[in-house]
């Protein structure tokens, strides 16, 4: 469970992108360390994202920092038989406005990685990705590349949005919210 305030996919969503944006204000390398020496900005800029005092950058902001990044895989920083990979599956089904929608096929959705994450990933989300690839750790979420992230949640937000999802409080029925909840619609 992320924060008690936290409801709802689209609640965990800013909760996530709130952790982002103190990991970069302070210059900080993960999640744990964001949440333990800032909690208080991550609390706020959470409330000011939910109640649409602030916003979120265009995801035209990943999508330059995509174009200048060093092509390397994203997930395990091989520069071996690197192409781009969508994030987002872009077989995702939800609609059939889904196979065009420029948010899912376009540079929106797409990061660097190597043949075997790529592979590795195949069509399920981000966040169970991450928790299969690093079974060990608690805090795998806190791993991921903040570019991927950055660039997954925007793109699940309106995902989640078009399926009609972003207030829903256990789309996995498992008795709690977290970050796989996001992933939920991938299946």
């Amino acid at each position: 469970m992320p924060d008690r305030e936290v409801q709802t996919v689209k609640d965990l969503i800013y909760y996530q992108y709130s952790k982002l944006i103190c990991r970069s204000a302070f210059k900080i390398p993960d999640g744990v360390q964001a949440k333990g020496k800032h909690y208080g900005f991550i609390k706020n800029t959470f409330r000011d994202l939910k109640s649409g005092y602030k916003n979120w950058s265009d995801i035209i902001r990943e999508d330059l920092q995509f174009v200048e990044v060093e092509k390397k895989c994203i997930y395990c920083g091989s520069e071996e038989t690197v192409t781009r990979e969508h994030i987002v599956p872009k077989s995702l089904f939800i609609k059939n406005e889904c196979t065009t929608c420029d948010r899912i096929q376009s540079i929106h959705n797409l990061i660097w990685a190597c043949r075997s994450c790529n592979s590795s990933k195949g069509t399920i989300g981000l966040y169970e990705f991450y928790k299969l690839k690093y079974p060990d750790e608690n805090k795998f979420y806190d791993l991921i590349h903040p570019l991927a992230e950055k660039k997954y949640l925007k793109t699940m937000y309106y995902c989640h949005e078009c399926a009609g999802t972003l207030n829903s409080e256990d789309p996995n029925h498992d008795g709690k919210i977290d970050v796989l909840d996001i992933d939920y619609i991938l299946h």
